[in-house]
């Protein structure tokens, strides 16, 4: 279940809440050639499973920018913004990559409200995201997203 702010301006008050974890998620290889078509990367490490074997991990990989992405997909799952006019994501701060996520595992997102303050009109929220790797002892991406929050006007 998500962390449910009725507002944007509930954030505000929730600096330093823990959100998630998701469901898991299965990183398969239909995926992640997906991601190596739309970016145009082909590194034989992410789409060739018979190189890959005899490579460092033993099997293909995951994108770190593909890890990356899914955190659209994980944030809604880990927060929803309610009472709001639209959602914005306005980047991301520090990101880094602990471990690569090989084909075939499964991977979920925690999340941290680590700071909200007002701007413009709006809320902005850091979200620290991190995606772990069932099983593993290291995550596959940490990253802080910035979003803005901006209310619904009468």
């Amino acid at each position: 279940m998500p962390a449910v702010f009725e507002t944007p301006s509930a954030i505000l008050g929730r600096v330093g809440e823990r959100m998630g974890p998701t469901d898991w998620l299965e990183i398969d290889q239909r995926r992640v050639d997906l991601f190596a078509e739309a970016t145009g990367d082909h590194q034989w490490i992410h789409v060739d499973p018979e190189r890959a074997k005899d490579g460092p991990y033993g099997g293909t990989i995951a994108h770190g920018y593909l890890t990356l992405s899914m955190v659209n997909l994980f944030l809604p799952r880990l927060q929803e913004v309610r009472g709001m006019a639209m959602g914005v994501n306005y980047g991301c701060g520090k990101v880094r990559f602990p471990a690569p996520v090989r084909v075939g595992k499964r991977v979920r997102a925690v999340g941290q409200l680590i700071s909200a303050e007002p701007v413009g009109g709006g809320i902005q929220a850091v979200v620290v995201v991190t995606i772990e790797i069932e099983g593993e002892d290291k995550p596959a991406c940490v990253v802080e997203t910035i979003s803005r929050f901006y209310a619904e006007t009468a």
